[in-house]
């Protein structure tokens, strides 16, 4: 039996007519006929009342035909999605990323399901808004964004809370510290970025602070993690909060980096995707960052959510 046949004879009973059938599947009559004949003398049954001048369906054919529909319907399943994993096989997918992912960015990949294994991957380091809109413009298939709610014409699929340390200079009381509450730091001048250059940490960082019943005394504007952290190593006094993914990189003794009792302060880390994305792309997507989220909640780490 072959799945042509079942196709013809579908087509013949939907039809009730093979020449109409015939052009339905742009084949020639007679070998319409001639595999519908032999299909029923595979099954050893008439499909088809011939005996007048219309066909009708037997009480088989009848009772086959759901079936037969069934077969073709999965077919086209089959094929379909043989398609998306061969374009997921040979996709690359445009990715716009932070610098201060770290191990995430691995956690990320190693959430891709196994039939997009294969997938290529382009990164780009761009600010915050420069990866928003070109995700909207289609030139980025997504972006690593930290701290939204939503964005218009996005979907933002949430991967994961970073909870903030604290960084300060090794020499200051506070560091022989385990954990330090916010409170702690209250008149101890802030190292950060200025508003309009990151107004997801600034105003986290400053509500956080307010929630813990002090204003911040803002010292220097931060200009990069690196600079800040170089001045606070050498005494200039003054603490800043940094992502945990960060921490790594810090290698300087004359720095100490403390977590934080009681609430934690965290960011949110999602993925943004186009809202009308490719379906197979958007789908491969969806299943990593839905694998990252249950890999961290399974290994227990605080910072699955929030």
């Amino acid at each position: 039996m072959e799945l042509r046949q079942i196709q013809y004879f579908v087509a013949v009973a939907e039809e009730l007519h093979f020449g109409r059938a015939a052009e339905r599947l742009h084949i020639g009559q007679p070998a319409v006929s001639q595999q519908v004949r032999r299909l029923e003398r595979e099954l050893r049954t008439e499909l088809f009342d011939r005996s007048r001048r219309t066909v009708t369906l037997t009480p088989a054919g009848r009772a086959l035909l759901p079936e037969g529909r069934e077969l073709l319907k999965a077919l086209d399943t089959f094929a379909a999605k043989a398609r998306r994993l061969a374009a997921q096989s040979e996709a690359t997918l445009r990715v716009g990323i932070s610098s201060a992912l770290g191990e995430r960015l691995d956690d990320f990949l190693d959430a891709l399901p196994a039939d997009g294994a294969g997938t290529r991957f382009e990164f780009q380091t761009l600010d915050a808004h420069t990866r928003l809109d070109e995700v909207r413009a289609g030139r980025l298939d997504a972006a690593f964004v930290r701290g939204l709610d939503s964005a218009p014409g996005l979907r933002l699929l949430t991967l994961w809370y970073d909870p903030l340390v604290v960084a300060l200079p090794a020499a200051h009381p506070l560091a022989g510290r385990g954990r330090l509450d916010l409170a702690d730091l209250a008149g101890l001048p802030l190292r950060i970025a200025p508003r309009e250059k990151n107004p997801v940490l600034y105003d986290t960082v400053v509500a956080a602070c307010r929630t813990a019943g002090f204003e911040v005394t803002l010292g220097p504007p931060s200009t990069g993690l690196q600079d800040t952290l170089a001045d606070i190593g050498a005494g200039t006094p003054g603490w800043t909060l940094m992502y945990p993914t960060a921490a790594g990189t810090v290698s300087s003794r004359r720095i100490a980096l403390l977590p934080l009792d009681g609430a934690p302060v965290t960011i949110r880390m999602s993925l943004a995707l186009r809202e009308n994305a490719d379906p197979a792309r958007q789908e491969l997507l969806v299943s990593a960052s839905a694998q990252v989220r249950r890999r961290i909640a399974r290994e227990g780490r605080t910072d699955a959510e929030e």
